[in-house]
Order: structure tokens, then sequence, then C-alpha cells
């Protein structure tokens, strides 16, 4: 059984798609729908930056949607590769799972790519900049994480926001919260605590007015069925009900991304071959959870040829 994956925030880069475009109309068609959509040269900004304005969170997340999806876009149309017919199931990191509601047809293109902007605009303005803060821990489990936010929130905001296994979990919440575990982190034995370089608290209690705008847009929204369940990062667990993907959508946006439980319940039920379209950062993660798991991340053309002839 197989699964294709969408990366999420972090994976953008100055030069994304333009190789693709270059040598696929495809790919430029999946940039020019995106940019319709949009009002706005995305497909500029992701090939020449500058980095910051890619950066912008607003940006960076249509910008990895349509990357993903151009690169998917090339597989099915040159590849002549269907994903109803080479995939059981479609999984997302964070804005991700947006990308693999695309991929599978749940949300259109133009569609997808509004929400993100809409998303991205609205977790932006939920919370001052400076006033909140992310962190990595590395070299701690979910539990110890989850353990180290109560104990540091003390009336703030401190949860677990990304469990990426491996020993990787991400925490978000206000910031003296977030120094606050961090420092606690190196006393309970985690190997080391890394602040990131956010704009945004991402997936935590102060994202809730961010979560509100989505459920307004969400509920106008036309979803449909996907043509293969999702693994929704909230529940760790497929959806395909469009009602049901609404709600995990919204509960997203201040929910933990469950991601190590994601992949091994992919695992548990049977998925044992993995696609990550448009990055190379979900294979890796991929890996730590299951070691065992086949893996293939895919960018280029010459890669997206390799995994036609090889599907």
């Amino acid at each position: 059984m197989r699964a294709f994956l969408f990366p999420g925030q972090g994976s953008q880069a100055v030069g994304m798609g333009a190789d693709l475009a270059a040598a696929s109309p495809h790919a430029r068609a999946v940039f020019e729908e995106v940019d319709d959509a949009l009002g706005q040269s995305l497909a500029r900004i992701m090939a020449e930056g500058p980095a910051e304005t890619l950066t912008l969170t607003a940006n960076a997340q249509p910008a990895i949607m349509a990357n993903a999806i151009a690169t998917l876009r090339v597989l099915e149309k040159e590849g002549g590769v269907r994903l109803a017919d080479k995939a059981e199931f479609v999984a997302g990191h964070s804005l991700g799972e947006y990308s693999a509601l695309c991929a599978a047809q749940a949300f259109d293109l133009a569609t997808t790519a509004r929400l993100l902007k809409l998303r991205g605009q609205a977790m932006q303005a939920a919370v001052p900049i400076g006033a909140g803060a992310m962190a990595a821990l590395l070299g701690a489990d979910f539990e110890l994480a989850e353990a180290i936010c109560a104990d540091a929130a003390q009336g703030e905001v401190c949860q677990a926001a990304n469990d990426n296994g491996g020993g990787q979990v991400v925490i978000s919440g206000d910031k003296a919260a977030v120094e606050r575990a961090m420092a606690l982190s190196k006393e309970r034995g985690v190997k080391r605590a890394v602040p990131l370089a956010v704009s945004a608290p991402f997936h935590c209690a102060l994202m809730q007015p961010a979560a509100d705008a989505m459920a307004a847009a969400l509920a106008a929204a036309d979803v449909r069925a996907p043509l293969v369940a999702v693994y929704a990062n909230v529940t760790a667990a497929p959806a395909s009900n469009p009602d049901t993907i609404r709600d995990l959508l919204v509960r997203q946006v201040t929910g933990t991304v469950r991601w190590r439980e994601s992949v091994e319940a992919m695992w548990a039920a049977g998925v044992t071959d993995y696609v990550e379209f448009g990055a190379k950062v979900l294979g890796p993660m991929v890996k730590r959870i299951a070691p065992d798991a086949t893996v293939t991340s895919v960018i280029t053309m010459a890669e997206i040829e390799a995994l036609a002839a090889a599907l």
C-alpha cells in the first residue's frame, strides 16, 4: 500500500518550481492558475524571491502547495499516473494537509490557493509579532514534551505543536512560556532546545482567531469527498466525509500536528511505500518513524520520470 505525502511550512526556497515550470507546460499551468486565483505573481516570488517575501506566511503556504501540486500534476499528465490508482491514502504536514486534499480533488486548485492565502494571513494576524515563539525539543518524546509544556505554562499558553517523530517535538505558545519550557527541557534530559525563526506561534491556542477565520472560509468553500482518504493531522486517522474534513481543518489551526502517530497508523494499516511531492522533508521523518518504509521524494523532472517508471 502507498501514501502520497505533502510538505509543510519551512520547505520553501527561492527557485522552487522554476525548473519544473521551464520543463513542463502542466507545471506552468498550475502556477498560472494559482497566480490568477490570488491576483498576484506568486510564481515570480517563488522563482526569484526575495527570500524574506517568499517566507512571509501568506506567501509560503500557497507557494509550497503550488509547488507540490505542480509536481504531482506533471506525474499525472506526463507520467500517466492516476493518484486513485497508485495511492491508498494522502497526508500532509500542517498546510500540507490542504495540498493533500487538493491532490485528492476534495478542493480544486484555486480554492486551495485562496484558503491557504487566508490561512497564512489569519495566522500572522492572530498574535502580535514578538509575543509568541516556537522551539524544537530534540531528544524528547511527546509525553515528556507535553509535561514540560504543562509545567512551563504558568497561566500562559505553551503546547506541543508538532510531534514529528524521531525524538523531535516542536512546542509553541507565549514567548515567555516557551522560554521557560526551553530552560526546563535541559533539566529534564532533553538533548537540545532550539528556538525556531518563525513569524507566529503556530498550532497552539493563541491561533484561535485564525481558527475562527478558517471556520468561516471553510463553511463557504466547496469540499468534495476525496478520491482517497486523508490522514488528518489532529486525529492521526483517515477522513473522507466533507463536513468532517472541514471540522478537522479548523481544529488543526490550534491543534497538534500528530505526524508521528499518522505515519505509525498508516504503517499499521499496511502502508509501506511513501512518496513526498515537492520537497525532501517528510521522507526523512517517515524513515525515522518507520525505518523499514520505502520512501521516495520527488522534486525534479528526472525524479518524476523515474517515479513514473517505477509506479
